[in-house]
């Protein structure tokens, strides 16, 4: 096992009580070798990059994943513990939601399904494949190396297919469903603390909203809303001595879609962050009403139209459960949901995501979790690190010139730490060579064989 160093022992520790003394030591193994491993993120990688590719009991860290005994969801509880505590006084808790496929092909993965990638897909090319759903929440947090916060994914869950649902005897749970039970489980997590949940449009619905504002711990839900979303306004007095139930909903509102002229006369005009790390001068047409479906009992929302007076992009509406919010606040929330899709991006291109080689449904359900998760754990390490005072480079070339750091350079940090700890260690005489173990050295240099 690589030799720690005490601010990533800190980062770590919270987790030793998920799993026995043996197995937790290869916990350890196996993400140290994560974080160090380029390319595909298979188990047998992992192995190779710590020098263990002579090891004859291998199973054994695949065990960690198919067979051991140890409970994610608790995992993610004490993730999401350990990254609030990481916010500044004051800050609020807001929890950005995505699902996300990974592309999966296999007879023996049972859970995956056809769907729709989104990372390929353009408006005019729908790309269709076979994979894996995921559903995501992550913390947004503010971090010391960047002046937009970084989503932090701590808890994710898979969404079987509803064929595979079919096939296993199991009741299909929608997206919706999922939500309704993650939001559930992260208000008991969060306890009295208020937090905020944002969504694009798949978890626009009124049952999702009505849920939220309904709930013991009430959470706020921000996410887009249709044009011609069926709003109402609130519901008058009732009638002297009227018998019947109560109305609970008053006079159809003007849709959306139809107040656009409106919004560029009426609306007020101001800036607002925007993508891209921009702030955008856009007006802002607000107000409260009842939204409405078919079936389900309306719930209060503010809705904001968002317009812009260049007519550059199109128009687009938001709402919050909470009717004590700005415009201006809702906008800069939803905004920052995008980042969401960062993270989502950055784990395929440096955690390797998408490049799991595991057939049984237990490692399968447990290591694309792990791998997002390690994407909040190296930002944990990376934080603890520059606290103690050292620094974060940022990986600088004459064509490229970066104002903040990414992913990849806090990744290159951590890195950095494992490698020195194991190979590099200090010398009280500066111009005294470093010697290397034969051993160590085969393993640099097959490292770094590989990886050109």
């Amino acid at each position: 096992m690589l030799p720690l160093l005490e601010p990533i022992i800190a980062v770590l520790v919270p987790f030793a009580a998920l799993f026995t003394k043996p197995v937790w030591a290869h916990v350890q193994v196996l993400l140290a070798g994560a974080i160090l491993c380029r390319g595909p993120h298979t188990v047998a990688a992992v192995l190779r990059v710590l020098g263990l590719g002579t090891e004859r009991r291998f199973e054994k860290y695949h065990r960690v994943l198919s067979r051991a005994q140890w409970s994610g969801l608790q995992g993610a509880q004490i993730l999401l513990g350990v990254l609030v505590s990481l916010l500044p006084p004051g800050w609020p808790v807001v929890v950005g939601i995505d699902e996300t496929v990974e592309r999966r092909q296999g007879r023996k993965i049972k859970a995956k399904g056809r769907y729709r990638d989104a990372v390929r897909s353009t408006d005019k090319t729908v790309v269709k494949c076979y994979g894996l759903k995921w559903i995501s929440l992550m913390l947004l947090v503010p971090l010391p190396w960047s002046t937009r916060v970084w989503a932090l994914p701590f808890l994710t869950v898979l969404a079987p297919s509803a064929r595979a649902n079919t096939a296993a005897g199991r009741r299909h749970k929608t997206i919706l469903d999922w939500t309704l039970s993650l939001v559930t489980v992260v208000s008991r997590w969060l306890g009295h603390r208020a937090w905020v949940l944002l969504g694009d449009g798949t978890y626009a619905c009124v049952r999702l909203a009505r849920a939220c504002t309904a709930a013991v711990r009430p959470a706020t839900l921000i996410s887009r809303l249709r044009l011609d979303a069926r709003l109402y306004a609130f519901p008058g007095p009732p009638a002297p001595h009227r018998r019947g139930p109560k109305p609970r909903k008053g006079k159809r509102c003007q849709a959306l879609g139809q107040r656009l002229a409106e919004a560029h006369c009426r609306g007020k005009e101001g800036e607002v962050p925007w993508y891209g790390g921009t702030t955008k001068r856009v007006r802002l047409l607000s107000d409260c009403g009842l939204w409405h479906t078919p079936g389900e009992l309306p719930v209060a929302i503010r809705w904001v139209l968002v317009v812009d007076p260049t007519a550059q992009h199109t128009a687009m509406a938001v709402f919050s459960t909470d009717l004590d919010l700005t415009p201006e606040q809702i906008v800069a929330w939803f905004v920052q949901r995008w980042n969401v899709e960062v993270t989502f991006e950055e784990s395929r291109r440096h955690l390797g995501v998408e490049t799991q080689r595991q057939w049984s449904d237990r490692a399968i359900a447990r290591t694309t979790p792990a791998l997002l998760a390690l994407f909040s754990l190296v930002c944990l390490m990376a934080h603890a690190l520059t606290m103690t005072g050292s620094p974060l480079l940022l990986r600088l070339t004459a064509w490229y010139r970066k104002t903040e750091a990414t992913f990849s350079d806090v990744l290159a940090m951590v890195r950095r730490v494992l490698w020195a700890e194991k190979y590099f260690h200090p010398s009280t005489v500066r111009e005294q060579p470093v010697l290397f173990h034969r051993d160590e050295w085969e393993v640099l240099l097959d490292q770094l064989a590989f990886t050109a």
